[in-house]
């Protein structure tokens, strides 16, 4: 796993399908592009979605754990 520093979400996604919420992300040290949050806890999804879509609509920066699988693990509004 590695954290990202200073993260701009450009944009969020999410649909009606369980625990399906994407992220846009870029930054130094990070290919721009979508990134999904990592399922299995529901409330774990919602939480980091509504902190991510926080950030975007603020323009907030975060710093992000992304996985080996390009998935957002845990997120932290700056």
């Amino acid at each position: 796993m590695t954290q990202y520093n200073n993260l701009t979400v450009s944009l969020t996604y999410v649909s009606n399908d369980s625990q399906n919420a994407w992220a846009y992300l870029s930054g130094t040290g990070i290919a721009a592009g979508w990134r999904k949050i990592k399922t299995g806890a529901s409330d774990g999804v919602t939480n980091v979605f509504i902190l991510l879509s926080a950030a975007q609509s603020s323009g907030k920066k975060v710093n992000a754990d992304i996985d080996e699988s390009n998935l957002i693990t845990c997120a932290y509004l700056l």
